[in-house]
Order: C-alpha cells, then sequence, then structure tokens
C-alpha cells in the first residue's frame, strides 16, 4: 500500500512518542480530531490519509506527537459509489451476514447457507427485471395488455413477431447482469498486503452468479417457448440451462468446496467453465426464441414466468427459515455471558436482506406494471409477487409492534439498572441537582436497551415464519382475496390496504435509502448518524456475495500497520488511541505487526464496542481469545475507557463497576478496562457557569481522564524502551 513520503516537518525524534488517533463510522474532519485549527497531511492520499497539527513540531503539552488517519472517505467516496451502494444494500447485508457465523461444527453449514441465499438474491434480482423487460414490456404491454402510450409500441417493436421481441427485450436483464458484473470487480483501493486474501473466492463467487443469472434468464425464456410446444433444441437447451443452475447450488452447497486450498483449483475451473457453458447457452437460447416462429399462447401473462418467481421467492424463505433454524438451535453464549446467542446475528442479517430483496423486486415488478398500465384487466402482476408484497407488509408492522413492546418491557429493569448505577455514582444529591440526576439515569437507561438486542434480535430471525407462512399459501395458487376472507373473514379491502401499504412503505424505504445515500456523502451530521451501516457493512471482504460492496479494510488495516511501522523507526514508540470502530481497525492492525513493532506501542480504546458487540455479533472473528491475543501482543499496554451513558462503547474484560469484586491481580486483562463515571459531576464545577456535559459516545481527547491515560501509557512506553 504506498502511503506516501515523508512530507516536511514530518522528521525522525527518537526521544518522543507519536499518538496516533483513528476516528469511528461516519468520519470526522482532521481538525476535529487533532483538536487544531490547521492540520497538515504527512502520507496517504486523499480518501484515507495520515495528518499531524500545522505546527512545526507537532508535539502537544503532554509531550507526544499529534497525528490522526481519517480512513471515513474509503466507505462511501463519490455520490455515485455511495448510491450504488443503495441498490447493493440487500446484497451487502448476505455477505456481512456470513461473518457472523457461529463458531463450532455448524460454522460450515451456516455458510454454506449464507452463500445459497446470496446465489438466490441474484437470481431474484433478474427474474424481477425479466418480469418488466420480458413478462410487462415484451408479452403484456406489445401484445397483450396494450399498455399506455408510448409503451405499447416501443419504437417500432409491437409489429415483430414474439420470439424476436423476447429476444431483443432480454438484452435488459444481461445488461443488468453486466452491471453487477461491473460492479463486482470494483476494489476498495490497491492493497499489495491486504487484511483478508480473499480476491480469489470473490472471483470463483463472481463466477458462479454470473453463470446463474444468465442460466435463470435462458429458463425464463426457453419456459416461456416449451408452454406453447417443446421441440428437441429448446428442450435440450432447458435441460442444460437447469444443469447449470444445479452446478452452481453444489458449487456452493458442499461446505468448504469454494474456499479451502485442497478444492480451490477445482473450484477455481468448474466456475469458470460454467460460466462460459451459460454464456454459451445464453447465445443459442437467444437464436433459437427469436428464430422460432410458431405461435405462442394467448395466456395474459409470460408462460410459466409465475412459476419461475415463486420458485425463487418460495426457495428464499424455505433457506432462510433452514438458516434461522441452525443458529437458534445452538444456544451457546460469547463469553458465557447473557449477549447474543452466537451466530444468531446471521440469521438476522440474511432475513433484512430476503425481506428487502423480495420486497423491492415485488415492488419493482408492482408498481412498473401499474405506471404502464400492463395489468389492466388480467388480475394484476403475477401471484407471487403479490403474496410477497403483503407478507412484506405484515413483517413491518410485526416488527415495528415486537420493537416497541421489547422498549416497554425492558424499560422498568433498565430504569431500575440505571438508578443503581447513578446511586452509587452520586449518593449524595443536593436539592437542586435532583433533575440533572433524573437525566443522567434516563440516559444511562436509554444506553442498557443495547443489553437487550440479543432478545430482540432472536424474536425479529423467529419472525421469517411470516414469510414462509405467506410463501406456502402463495403456492398454493390462491389469491390474497380469496384467503382472507376465507379464513380469516376479512373484506377483499384490507387486503387491498396491505397491498397498497406494502407499496407505499417500499416506496418510502426506497426514498430513504436514495436520500440517506446523497446525505451521507453531503451533510456530516446526516453521515454520523445514518453512515454508520455503510461503514460497518462495507468493513467486511466479499466472502458470501460477490456484487456486495467492495472491504475498505483492505486497504485501512495494512495501511495503518505499515505507518506504525514506519513511525516505531523514528521515535520512541507510538501510542494507538482508537474510538469506537476505530478501536476495531487498530486491533487488526495490531494482529499484522511484527514482534519488533509491537514492543514499542501501546494500545488506547475508549467507546469500543470490541466485547460489547463485536465479540458478539461476530463470534468466530473478534470473540474473546482474539482480543486477548491483541493485548498478548502490546504486552498488556493496553487502557480501554468505557462510560455507561455510551449505548455504543462498554468493557472489554471486566466492567469495574462500584462494588464489583477486584479483578485477579494474576491476571492481566483485568487491569485494562476503566470505568468513567458520567457526567463527573452534576453541578457546575467551582468558576463554571453550566454542569458537566453528558459525554455518551462522545471520544473525549481532550478530558482529563483520557489526557491521563495518555500519559500513563507513554510513560509505559518509555519504561519499556
Amino acid at each position: 500500500m504506498p502511503q506516501g513520503r515523508a512530507q516536511h516537518g514530518d522528521q525522525p525524534r527518537r526521544h518522543d512518542v507519536v499518538e496516533l488517533r483513528v476516528h469511528g463510522v461516519s468520519g470526522a474532519d482532521p481538525t476535529v480530531i487533532l483538536d487544531q485549527p490547521q492540520v497538515r497531511q504527512v502520507a496517504g492520499d486523499s480518501s484515507g490519509g495520515f495528518h499531524r497539527p500545522a505546527r512545526s513540531d507537532g508535539v502537544d503539552p503532554d509531550g507526544v506527537t499529534l497525528e490522526a488517519y481519517r480512513w471515513g472517505d474509503l466507505p462511501s467516496g463519490t455520490v455515485g459509489r455511495t448510491l450504488a451502494m443503495v441498490f447493493l444494500l440487500p446484497f451487502m447485508l448476505s455477505n456481512v451476514a456470513v461473518w457472523m457465523r457461529p463458531t463450532g461444527r455448524r460454522a460450515a453449514g451456516v455458510s454454506a447457507l449464507c452463500r445459497l441465499l446470496a446465489l438466490n438474491l441474484t437470481v431474484l434480482y433478474v427474474v424481477s427485471i425479466s418480469g418488466v423487460a420480458l413478462d410487462l414490456l415484451a408479452w403484456r404491454c406489445l401484445g397483450a395488455a396494450r399498455c399506455r402510450p408510448p409503451f405499447d409500441t416501443m419504437a417500432g417493436l409491437d409489429g415483430w413477431p414474439v420470439g424476436q421481441r423476447l429476444a431483443v427485450l432480454a438484452l435488459l436483464p444481461i445488461a443488468a447482469i453486466a452491471v453487477l458484473r461491473l460492479l463486482g470487480a470494483r476494489r476498495s483501493g490497491p492493497a499489495g498486503n491486504p487484511l483478508w486474501a480473499v480476491e480469489p473466492l470473490v472471483h470463483r463467487l463472481r463466477a458462479i452468479h454470473v453463470a446463474a443469472a444468465l442460466a435463470v434468464l435462458n429458463v425464463v425464456l426457453l419456459a416461456a417457448r416449451c408452454g406453447t410446444g417443446a421441440t428437441f433444441s429448446t428442450t435440450l437447451l432447458l435441460a442444460l440451462s437447469a444443469a447449470v443452475l444445479l452446478v452452481c447450488v453444489g458449487l456452493l452447497a458442499v461446505p468448504g468446496m469454494i474456499d479451502r486450498a485442497a478444492t480451490a483449483r477445482t473450484a477455481t475451473w468448474t466456475a469458470r467453465a460454467v460460466g462460459v457453458v451459460a454464456a454459451v447457452l445464453s447465445v443459442a437460447t437467444l437464436v433459437t426464441v427469436a428464430g422460432d416462429r410458431r405461435d405462442w399462447s394467448s395466456a395474459s401473462g409470460l408462460p410459466g414466468y409465475g412459476g419461475i418467481a415463486g420458485a425463487a421467492l418460495f426457495g428464499q424463505m424455505i433457506l432462510l427459515v433452514l438458516l434461522s433454524g441452525v443458529v437458534l438451535w445452538q444456544h451457546g453464549r460469547v463469553g458465557g455471558r447473557s449477549a447474543l446467542p452466537g451466530g444468531l446475528g446471521a440469521a438476522v442479517l440474511a432475513a433484512l436482506a430476503v425481506g428487502l430483496t423480495g420486497a423491492l423486486s415485488s415492488g419493482l415488478v408492482y408498481q412498473t406494471g401499474e405506471l404502464l398500465g400492463g395489468y389492466r384487466g388480467d388480475g394484476g402482476p403475477p401471484l407471487p409477487y403479490r403474496w410477497t408484497l403483503l407478507a412484506f407488509f405484515l413483517h413491518v408492522v410485526a416488527a415495528a409492534l415486537l420493537c416497541g413492546a421489547m422498549s416497554v418491557v425492558s424499560l422498568r429493569r433498565r430504569r431500575r439498572a440505571a438508578a443503581a448505577i447513578a446511586a452509587r455514582d452520586f449518593p449524595v444529591v443536593p436539592p437542586e441537582a435532583v433533575g440533572r440526576l433524573r437525566l443522567v439515569t434516563k440516559t444511562i437507561a436509554r444506553a442498557r436497551f443495547t443489553e437487550w438486542l440479543g432478545l430482540l434480535a432472536a424474536t425479529y430471525a423467529a419472525l421469517a415464519v411470516v414469510g414462509l407462512m405467506t410463501s406456502l399459501v402463495g403456492r398454493t395458487g390462491r389469491e390474497p382475496e380469496e384467503v382472507a376472507r376465507q379464513l380469516l373473514g376479512l373484506p377483499a379491502a384490507a387486503v387491498q390496504m396491505g397491498l397498497s401499504g406494502g407499496s407505499y412503505l417500499l416506496a418510502a424505504l426506497l426514498l430513504t435509502l436514495l436520500t440517506g445515500g446523497v446525505f451521507a456523502y453531503r451533510t456530516a451530521w446526516f453521515r454520523r448518524h445514518v453512515g454508520i451501516l455503510w461503514d460497518l457493512g462495507t468493513f467486511w471482504p466479499r466472502a458470501a456475495h460477490p456484487f456486495a460492496p467492495p472491504s475498505y479494510a483492505d486497504r485501512a488495516v495494512p495501511e495503518l500497520a505499515d505507518r506504525i511501522s514506519q513511525l516505531t523507526e523514528r521515535h520512541a514508540g507510538v501510542l494507538l488511541c482508537g474510538h469506537s470502530h476505530g478501536s476495531a481497525l487498530l486491533a487488526l492492525a495490531v494482529l499484522r505487526l511484527p514482534p519488533h513493532v509491537r514492543q514499542r506501542v501501546a494500545l488506547l480504546t475508549y467507546g469500543s464496542p470490541l466485547d460489547r458487540l463485536y465479540a458478539r455479533l461476530f463470534p468466530a472473528y473478534l470473540n474473546q481469545d482474539v482480543l486477548r491475543a491483541v493485548g498478548e501482543r502490546v504486552e498488556w499496554r493496553w487502557l480501554n475507557l468505557w462510560r455507561d451513558t455510551d449505548p455504543v462503547g462498554g468493557w472489554v474484560f471486566a466492567a469495574h463497576h462500584p462494588g464489583d469484586p477486584a479483578p485477579d491481580p494474576a491476571d492481566p486483562a483485568g487491569q485494562v478496562d476503566r470505568r468513567l463515571r458520567d457526567p463527573p459531576g452534576l453541578l457546575p464545577a467551582p468558576g463554571e457557569r453550566s454542569a458537566p456535559p453528558l459525554r455518551g459516545h462522545h471520544p473525549g481527547e481532550t478530558d482529563p481522564e483520557f489526557r491521563a491515560a495518555v500519559r500513563e501509557l507513554t510513560e509505559r512506553l518509555r519504561g519499556a524502551g
């Protein structure tokens, strides 16, 4: 990774220590990170760079040289790239899900299910676009239904034979596949030593997904042609295309087949071969369909399309239920504490990806048909999409009720725990500070809702049954209105309200995502509060879905490790200060450092989610064993500052609450965490006009407790040298 040459003023000082600060998600300006009016860049580039104060010496009153690493533009970049992430959001969620898999013997099975779900998302993407291009435009608008002008002629295509119309408009889903292929070829930046060596796996996954996408398009075209009368050529092409799909599924379904070193060469050759075969079959299919002059069916919709869409949606729900069942079956807990059951995050993220993909696909077909007038007089869009929209509406309503109920149920316990913490911190409360104490208690109670995320996630994962039930009923071929009237006694208007509600919810969601994509790039405040999704989602490399956004960690972590190594050559030591997600980047960078560099490094984390969230969400990769390895690498020159008012960060090894037993002196991990009382006091300090503010998740590099930790670790570094 090119680091850039040391610029003027970045001169070696063997006597001092560098305090290297790394910000958390959503980014921050270097002037804010360093608390300096002017800064200069000393290494890196415009996307990820190292900055120092503009003054010549750059040394703060504590005798350390300040430096900041700004990586906030790596996950986002341009507005176009950010908007691309919006459309790739379901793929990104399915990709993160595989990194949340549990440890133990079920891990390989969970990985296989996650990858099959990711493949299903690509298949459904192609099926929905085929629904617009082939079913709606080529079949209905130019033939069966006659859409609104000018879509009823489509530049003269209305006079063409049906087969030629289908072959020409099949170029639209092919172009969509090509766009995905181009997006999947992106990288986060030049990386000579990436954090995760997954690029060969990405190439294999990309070939498999493109092959499956082309095969599905072939199946849609050939099923429509065979619906009127099969010939030898159409039957053969259909069988070969189905075989390509089965090979793609088999490559992903066999645990370890595509990511194990022993089978890597075979998997690579097979993936490339099946991609070539799929492309050849696509050309043959287009030629066969376009050249077939026989009469076509007089059905109102493209023959066979509804069944294919229903099979894709039903398979999606089956995979999701299987995945949820596997991770819910495993009741092991991370670190033995009552948090998220290990690997449950995989089911939750997969449920979000599946729900979003199904809703977007159904909304695309449904809304496009309504806009063009292609569903007039024939009962509406294909039945599977109507059931999916209804399931989306029911799922959103159930999730909203669940979150509300969980907030109410947990409120009493959270308030009780918060009151106990506040009472220990402030045993004597003057009358004029009662209101302030009430605010502190409320803030702590709100922050402790994080502890209930495990139960909330488990319940949400169980909501996959809603989608499965609607898919099962939809497979019977019955209309939603008919089922609601016969089983529930509801009028047809109630179902129409659900369908309309699902459509409006989806439109609102899409508008929110698009707006968020623009404002996350242009507005610092919006990015700080909403852009966290992109920063966390694009942290993990593409190990499940090849069309997900690339991982910026492949650049950021090696870049940090290289810079730390350079600084230890020119300075007495390097104090790594990581806030929030920055602590995770630094922890991974520490694991990459060579032994002679680690001897001159110390670590200060604050507002860190390493244990509170990451060790529970990603039990196979950021667990207690890994965190202890980080401590051992820096010879336990590690302090972690945390506050009870912080809803994100927490302790790493020991809470050190008032009244907790003293840590084992023989265990250095027990000395890492330091709890900060927040606020320091309820009333204004002498000479001050206002009370100390609540810091919560705020970094606070200028706070007295932070500076004291810096001085302590600096002295330990100098002593080690």
